[in-house]
């Protein structure tokens, strides 16, 4: 029974892969896993959404998107800074001698989504830093997920909008900032990269959303977002993106499945070890990866050794070391992820 489930499950959502954005999807339904697994019938056709469908909320990403600001002196309770509202951003604990971490979050996610805490948790852990999470759920949660597909590049620029208001009033250096975006977030977080014109230093792309995106997609995160672009891989082919598509990438073990996570039917497990694996390497280190020749190496689970070992993700990133290639390595079935 449990087989049975699975093939209907996974043909449904190689199918949401398949259909390219810009043609039209003869069957409107799949279903979905969200950030957190849960499941959901979602439309594959923003255009044609049945009437006994809830009306879509309206987005606007400038006014819509909501920046929430945490630090040592408020590690728990955020501060609002509502973008060129100079005011919340001098009255808040924001401190420009520290560095600044962006999170954006995916599909049916919000600014309290567990990918948000797990990080934030992880950077107030490891020092004194400005995080700010990017809600964009008013966008995000919907069960058109084509729609929310397509609000990736409105999120990013807001999000370069505000990079820009918080640099003109504090001076914060460009090359102290970083994102870190989950799913639909990483591209989100490589459009603000884009919209930066790259002098940002670090974009961390975990597990990039795949469903209805391709290699030639003008919206996608890009190896050229950042200073420097480094992607986890979980769950690749699936929900996340196969094709290696930062600087670097990384594919820990094999990137399609991760072990711990049972009959991960909908892939949502795997999905959000990205984050679960990046949240770690910035605590602890760890996490270190074998540089594979080629992309088809991964797929054949035989990487031959072609320079040294890396380390997957990490607080700082690999920015100072400016490395390139496809790098694979295995983890634990549970906390603590890493083998060292």
């Amino acid at each position: 029974m449990v087989k049975s489930i699975a093939v209907v499950l996974l043909g449904l959502l190689a199918f949401a892969t398949a259909a390219p954005l810009d043609q039209p999807v003869d069957n409107k339904w799949s279903l979905l896993p969200d950030a957190n697994g849960r499941l959901h019938l979602a439309s594959l056709n923003p255009y044609n959404i049945p009437e006994a469908q809830e009306p879509e909320n309206r987005f606007t990403a400038s006014t819509d998107t909501i920046f929430r600001l945490y630090t040592k002196l408020n590690p728990t309770t955020p501060q609002i800074i509502a973008l060129n509202i100079v005011e919340s951003l001098t009255s808040s604990n924001f401190n420009p001698a520290h560095p600044t971490r962006f999170i954006i979050h995916g599909w049916n996610n919000d600014g309290f989504s567990e990918v948000n805490t797990i990080l934030t948790n992880a950077w107030m852990t490891r020092g004194e830093f400005n995080v700010i999470t990017v809600d964009w759920g008013i966008g995000a949660n919907t069960i058109n997920y084509p729609l929310a597909r397509t609000r990736v590049a409105s999120v990013g620029s807001v999000v370069s909008s505000f990079i820009n208001f918080i640099q003109a009033n504090t001076g914060i250096s460009f090359n102290s900032i970083s994102i870190a975006g989950h799913s639909l977030g990483a591209h989100a977080a490589g459009n603000a990269g884009f919209f930066q014109l790259g002098r940002l230093n670090t974009i961390f792309g975990l597990d990039p959303a795949f469903p209805l995106f391709s290699y030639a997609s003008s919206d996608r995160i890009r190896s050229t977002d950042a200073v420097y672009v480094e992607t986890i891989h979980t769950n690749a082919g699936l929900l996340g993106f196969d094709l290696p598509l930062g600087q670097t990438a990384f594919y820990p073990n094999g990137g399609r499945i991760q072990p711990g996570c049972g009959v991960d039917i909908s892939g949502a497990c795997a999905h959000s070890r990205a984050y679960e694996f990046l949240a770690e390497s910035i605590v602890s280190g760890g996490f270190s990866a074998v540089p594979c020749q080629s992309y088809e190496e991964i797929l054949e689970n035989s990487c031959t050794a072609s320079g040294p070992s890396l380390a997957m993700g990490g607080e700082p990133s690999n920015f100072a070391l400016r490395p390139q290639g496809i790098f694979s390595l295995t983890t634990l079935s549970s906390r603590p992820f890493s083998r060292g």
